[in-house]
């Protein structure tokens, strides 16, 4: 028997004997010898919530989108492409080296069956047909993604995916490679249209969202071609609407969590019901990679430029032919609008169809044909929405009451920027000035410019409210509260009926070598 240090006999012998004692009473009662058994503990196991999957969605769209590998003639420059690893040329690598396996995959194989190069995403010597004519040898250049928009083989994807190309290859979820060729482009929207012969074969393809349905908060699924791995599935919400990342005037983007990578570019983004609620062109990323704020093109925009260039290979947009600027709070109040709303226009262009209409510096156009205009994006998107030559009614707010014009609309010209605005109107730069007075309760330094036309700026208080709206020395003042000015004492007789009105602020028109805007100042100072 086990003892423990004080010669007692231990717990566990104890217990074992207790064991013992208690089978050995059960077999006694029952005459039965009794069986055994050990417990074990159950795995764990969660009856978790149900949650939608994706499956489905993917299942449906995925023949739909395709991988677009982009090609260009480059010169050659070393049998193995200029491909090296540490000394060693792409050939010297062996056959079962990942990287070597990768290029096969993704780019060239030096080790065809003919032993030539082989053209990206072709078969043959030289890439058959469309090989090394002309100077240098079609190569890959860009890759991104892409989707079928019709049975007969439109597919849509961005700009500035194909933007270098000179040859197309559409490469689907089964690894089927296609010949694309360009049917148009639009750089403004970032969209393209390429076209595959599927020698009768229809194709699936995806039908446009309605955005009128589409939510902050509804779940999305983004298919496309990261970083080269084709047929990649990513998920999240869309996290935004109306996004203005600066890269035109018509900036109306979706902003979506779902992961979003290089190659992703031209591929679309679809909701539960399959249908595509934007295409994606953008992401927001210091590192380079997803964070989590991708960028989408909405349906909406897409599907009428989309149209248009499966139908004439080229977009036509209504124009207007001025230069607008948002309205701010303070420029609201200084032209005495009860909201900071509307379209400020800055400068119509000669003989442009809104300068033949009569439009004027520091009118604000309020609505569109009764539909009343938020800001300058919106007016630039929904005169680019509309066909040249059709009607426009405009309603502007100029000098303190509203009126209405009707203006013809031109067709935006190729080397303009915007639909509505003629951003390429470049003012006479400032020269010296003849001689300088101060309005030192605006903080400005100001002096007649040479030419007569307007006020030159020589000089700015670092501390002033005009050195805080972004005036800056070497401006030019043209106007102020839509007067022209020509002198010192233009602008403060100016000033001073401004206040007698019951304005605290006024609407100075600035002249740069960038362009003209409007600004408000505050007058309260002036005497």
């Amino acid at each position: 028997m086990l003892k423990n240090f004080n010669g007692r006999p231990s717990l566990a012998t104890v217990l074992k004997a207790s064991t013992v004692a208690g089978i050995a009473a059960a077999v006694l009662a029952t005459g039965v010898p009794l069986e055994i058994t050990r417990s074990y503990a159950e795995a764990v196991k969660v009856q978790a919530p149900a949650v939608p999957s994706f499956a489905n969605v993917v299942d449906a769209v995925s023949p739909a989108v395709v991988s677009v590998r982009v090609e260009n003639r480059v010169n050659q420059v070393a049998d193995n492409d200029g491909f090296s690893l540490d000394g060693r040329g792409f050939d010297d690598l062996p056959d079962d080296h990942p990287l070597k396996r990768f290029f096969k995959q993704f780019g060239q194989d030096p080790n065809d069956q003919q032993g030539h190069p082989r053209r990206f995403g072709q078969n043959g010597p030289n890439g058959g047909p469309n090989g090394p004519g002309g100077k240098g040898r079609l190569r890959p250049v860009a890759q991104g993604s892409g989707f079928f928009i019709s049975e007969d083989g439109y597919i849509v994807t961005n700009n500035h995916v194909v933007s270098d190309g000179q040859a197309f290859v559409a490469v689907m979820n089964d690894g089927t490679e296609l010949d694309a060729k360009l049917i148009g482009k639009d750089p403004r929207t970032d969209l393209a249209v390429l076209k595959v012969d599927g020698k009768g074969k229809k194709f699936t393809y995806v039908n446009w969202a309605d955005d009128n349905n589409v939510r902050v908060g509804d779940w999305v699924v983004a298919v496309g071609n990261p970083f080269g791995l084709g047929g990649t599935v990513t998920a999240g919400i869309v996290s935004a609407r109306g996004r203005d990342i600066g890269s035109g005037p018509y900036d109306d983007y979706l902003q979506v969590d779902a992961a979003v990578n290089r190659g992703n570019s031209g591929g679309p983004t679809f909701n539960l019901s399959g249908e595509v609620v934007g295409i994606n062109t953008a992401i927001f990323s210091p590192s380079g990679g997803s964070v989590g704020i991708a960028f989408a093109i909405p349906a909406s925009t897409a599907k009428d430029v989309v149209a248009d260039l499966m139908k004439d290979g080229q977009v036509s947009r209504g124009w207007l032919g001025v230069q607008i600027q948002p309205v701010t709070k303070d420029i609201a109040e200084s032209i005495g609008l009860s909201e900071p709303s509307g379209a400020l226009v800055v400068a119509p262009q000669a003989g442009s169809p809104g300068d033949k209409a009569g439009m004027k510096a520091g009118d604000v156009v309020t609505a569109l044909n009764g539909e009343t205009i938020k800001d300058a994006r919106d007016l630039s998107r929904r005169i680019g929405a509309m066909q040249p030559g059709s009607k426009a009614e405009l309603s502007v707010w100029r000098a303190g009451k509203a009126q209405s014009l009707t203006v013809e609309l031109g067709t935006l010209p190729a080397d303009q920027k915007d639909a509505s605005a003629d951003e390429n109107i470049q003012p006479q730069q400032p020269e010296a000035p003849a001689s300088e007075k101060a309005l030192a309760d605006l903080g400005l330094t100001v002096g007649p410019s040479d030419d007569g036309k307007g006020l030159a700026i020589t000089g700015i208080d670092p501390d002033s409210d005009a050195a805080d709206k972004g005036i800056k020395e070497g401006e030019k003042i043209t106007s102020v509260n839509n007067q022209q000015v020509s002198t010192a004492a233009d602008v403060v007789k100016v000033l001073n009926q401004a206040k007698k009105d019951g304005r605290t602020r006024a609407l100075f028109q600035i002249q740069s070598s960038e362009g003209s805007r409007f600004v408000a100042l505050p007058i309260n100072g002036q005497g």
